[in-house]
């Protein structure tokens, strides 16, 4: 299944609140996101389906393998992209904005051309 851009935003918000807590459930990502509990239970289902994630029955959300490698991937591109765009003198605000738009179009090869010059 490939995924959309909200797919990838919501296993990357997934990654990132598991990072801060132990726990991460439906609620949390909405929270987090600013979406509607419906939205964000509709994408966990698609999601779920795709083999991205898993829900216990406690409501408890855990990336599987696939998820967290997506997760990460765009986690990666995020900050990478974001410490460019300040690097060239874009404030911290607009980079982080623009940073979340960009990560998901950014062509591969362009990324780690990026990669190479950034770190």
């Amino acid at each position: 299944m490939a995924l959309q851009e909200s797919g990838e935003m919501y296993l990357e918000s997934i990654y990132m609140l598991s990072k801060e807590k132990s726990d991460v459930h439906a609620v949390d990502v909405s929270e987090y996101l600013g979406y509607t509990k419906p939205s964000v239970s509709r994408a966990m289902g698609i999601l779920k389906n795709g083999g991205y994630i898993i829900v216990d029955r406690d409501g408890h959300i855990r990336l599987t393998d696939e998820g967290r490698k997506v997760a990460e991937a765009m986690y990666e591109r995020h900050t990478l992209l974001t410490k460019f765009l300040i690097s060239i003198g874009v404030d911290e605000e607009t980079a982080t904005e623009d940073a979340c738009k960009i990560e998901h179009v950014i062509s591969e090869k362009s990324f780690e051309a990026m990669k190479k010059h950034i770190k």
